[in-house]
């Protein structure tokens, strides 16, 4: 089971472990982490999971797939490392991720 450490705008850290073949989404939902709301149920419809995944994890996750991008350019503080959690699948290599939420998540 991978640990994913979710850190609040405010510097609050949580880590917890997630079920393999889930997502980012499902696992914060799951383990009650404020800021990862999911409104749409990870259809990639409303951006309210949000995350910045850290520098190091990046380039491990697939890239963005177009319906992600499209979402993401209407998020105001969309930024290059900007992932929706609901299409990070977690797999074990993913055991460690970092990703960060963004003001006005929490």
């Amino acid at each position: 089971m991978p640990k994913i450490t979710y850190i609040a705008h405010n510097g609050a850290t949580y880590t917890v472990e997630a079920a393999e073949g889930g997502s980012a989404m499902q696992a914060a939902i799951e383990n009650n982490i404020p800021g990862i709301d999911g409104d749409c149920g990870g259809v990639v419809a409303c951006g309210t999971c949000h995350v910045y995944v850290d520098e190091a994890w990046a380039a491990k996750l697939r890239p963005a797939q177009e319906n992600e991008a499209n979402m993401l350019a209407y998020i105001d503080n969309a930024q290059e490392k900007s992932r929706l959690a609901c299409q990070i699948a977690l797999t074990a290599d993913l055991d460690g991720l970092v990703l960060r939420m963004p003001a006005g998540q929490h």
